[in-house]
């Protein structure tokens, strides 16, 4: 049964996200701003989270949202699904998403994706892609909006330790904005090995942010601490 939930909204999934696209033609032909894809985007993710919630039975609770910064900042947060890709378009409105070069090629979401515009990194360049990374966090930042990284580059198992990528000590480095740190365990429901999504709850955690101006190998030491202290008793959680 929850085998055939799943390929019910990955059906509805589909569906949903051909609606929107739709509306590129208007969005084109009237010159929408970057602020109105943006919340066209929020409508879409919006809409994925409902079918989630009401076909498979994945819902989702957030806890420590006080830690959230007033300001602008960079996020990192472990990567274990599409879910966490989705979802914080509207857990964090606005936000610049750094996102892998191969998914500008998926129909619909590439536009959005680009226009609204997140920073897209296509690590075949690469020093080049940490120069762009860092010239469009920058600019994101200017725009009053955070930047999010997922730190490991990839989507991981949950199982295996963090490990955080070079060029994420670098943007700590050079943005000097706080870090918040955040965990999900998502994996658990909507993960690479999963054969289908599962009915649950996933946790959005949100940590103490971190100030700048630590050393690049001090601060990942200590925003890895922060996810994997948050990580290791959710996932022994199922």
């Amino acid at each position: 049964m929850q085998s055939l939930r799943s390929r019910t909204f990955d059906v509805l999934f589909a569906g949903w996200t051909a609606l929107l696209g739709l509306g590129i033609p208007l969005l084109v032909l009237f010159r929408a701003p970057d602020r109105t894809i943006r919340s066209v985007s929020r409508l879409w993710a919006r809409g994925v989270l409902f079918e989630l919630k009401h076909i498979v039975g994945l819902d989702y609770v957030e806890n420590g949202r006080e830690h959230l910064p007033d300001e602008p900042c960079l996020i990192v947060c472990n990567h274990q699904s599409t879910w966490e890709t989705i979802a914080f378009l509207l857990l964090v409105p606005d936000v610049a998403i750094v996102a892998k070069h191969e998914l500008i090629r998926v129909p619909v979401f590439a536009w959005y994706l680009k226009r609204s515009p997140m920073i897209i990194i296509d690590r075949e360049v690469g020093t080049r892609a940490l120069k762009i990374m860092m010239s469009e966090a920058r600019a994101a930042l200017a725009r009053g909006r955070s930047v999010l990284v997922f730190p490991e580059g990839t989507r991981g198992s949950g199982r295996d330790s963090l490990a955080f990528k070079r060029g994420v000590g670098v943007l700590y480095s050079k943005l000097n904005v706080p870090v918040l740190p955040v965990t999900v365990d998502s994996g658990q429901y909507w993960g690479r090995d999963q054969p289908f999504k599962r009915a649950g709850t996933i946790t959005v955690s949100y940590h103490p942010p971190i100030r700048p101006g630590l050393a690049a190998n001090e601060f990942i030491r200590v925003a890895e601490a922060s996810i994997e202290g948050a990580r290791d008793p959710l996932e022994c959680r199922s």
